[in-house]
This record gives structure tokens, sequence and C-alpha cells, in this order.
């Protein structure tokens, strides 16, 4: 019988900002949205990766489990994970046999018949809500809101926590009105608990040099730490 194998493109140890507590974080490979800010472009592409069955990505994971002590555990991520829904749907499982806490990092895209298998071994979803708008979505992402509105409504009726992360990108995602909506939209959900805004940042320029593509928002300023908290207070 043949193993289901993930295709990963990279594992952080370590991670401290992908859910509660020190995680082991999975970089998963393949992402079918071309977001105008996104920061990891080398996780686009389908092949390229890694591919590595859950049980070899189970006890890699759990050589890190006396690091998890406060509330930590693993959160897969991307590239956008629920392309390999079925992959880490089993993943996930085998991680509960061992009462490993599991976050999904994701935009929300994909089957959402793959995807609700998923969230039955899920603890934690942390949801990038990029824009509010079906024609943003399509201009900035090449999304459907539409289908990320249908994913939360189901981590929702799932009743699986939810963490809304949104990137505040100067001139395009900062005003106030846009904040508040956010913000608004968030606590819709009944199974909201966080929301997280992330300073847009050109870490990424270098990345796109080295793969031959332009990065759109080159020439946009970063949101600065204190810009940022200064637009937050008056939330």
């Amino acid at each position: 019988m043949t193993r289901l194998t993930g295709n990963i493109h990279s594992i952080q140890s370590l991670g401290a900002v992908d859910g509660p507590g020190v995680r082991y974080v999975v970089f998963m490979q393949g992402c079918p949205l071309r977001c105008v800010y996104c920061h990891n472009p080398d996780t686009w592409l389908t092949e390229g990766g890694t591919p590595t069955d859950a049980d070899e990505l189970v006890r890699k994971a759990l050589r890190f489990r006396p690091y998890w002590k406060n509330g930590g555990g693993v959160t897969v991520t991307g590239g956008e994970p629920l392309l390999q829904a079925e992959f880490i749907a089993e993943f996930f499982e085998k991680l509960h046999e061992h009462g490993v806490h599991t976050a999904l990092d994701t935009s929300g895209v994909g089957n959402l018949a793959q995807a609700e298998k998923v969230l039955e071994h899920t603890d934690l979803v942390l949801c990038d809500l990029k824009f509010l708008s079906k024609a943003d979505y399509l201009k900035n992402c090449r999304a459907d809101y539409g289908q990320i509105e249908r994913f939360l409504q189901l981590t929702a009726m799932k009743g699986v926590p939810l963490w809304i992360r949104h990137v505040v990108v100067p001139g395009l995602t900062d005003s106030l009105d846009h904040l508040r909506r956010v913000k608004a939209k968030a606590e819709s959900y009944p199974n909201f608990e966080k929301l997280e805004f992330l300073p847009f940042h050109k870490l990424c320029i270098e990345k796109y040099d080295r793969l031959g593509l332009e990065f759109p928002l080159r020439d946009t300023p970063a949101m600065t730490n204190e810009r940022l908290s200064e637009l937050l207070a008056q939330l």
C-alpha cells in the first residue's frame, strides 16, 4: 500500500509567532494565490518541495515536544496547506493521537469538503483575511472572496477557535475605516478569539530578485511598528 505523502517546503522547529506557545512550524509547498504582498514566493509552485509521509513528520515534530509545555504544538502553514488537505488531515489526526495541539494557518481557499476533514483534527485556525471585497481579492490575490467567507463560516460551524490575521499595507489596507471593518468582520464569527494586524514589510524582495519575479509593491513603504501602533490605538 502506497503511503500518502505531503510536499514540504521547509520546517521551522522553534517558531514563536504562528499560534500559542513555541511551535513546530511546517511550511507546505504550493499556493494558488498570488497576493501582491506575498513574502514566500518560493512556495508558490506545487513542485520543488520534499515528499514526506505523515508518520515521519510526526516523529520529527515530537523531538521538540519538551519545548511545548506552555501551550505550544504544531502549526502547518505554507504556501497554502489546504492544497494538500488529505495529507494535513492525516498528519493532524496522528498528532492528536499523541495529544499535540494542532494549528492550521491558511488563506481559506480550497475544497470545503476536504477542509472539513482537516478541521476535524484542528485545534486552532489562523486565517489570513486579506481584503473585504470580491473585487479587491480578485485584483490583489487572484482569489474568490466568497470562498474565504464560506471557509470561515465552516470553522464557526465546526466550533474551531479562530484567529484572524490581516496585513496592514500603506496606501492599500491602512485606512482607519478599513481596519475598523476588518475588526467588525472578525468579531462577527462566534468562534473568533484573536485579531492580529501584521505590518507590511519588504524583507522578501531578495527572494523575488533571486527567482526573477517582480514584487508588485516594491515601491510601497514598509509599515513601521510605530505607525501600526498609532493606527491600532485609534480603533
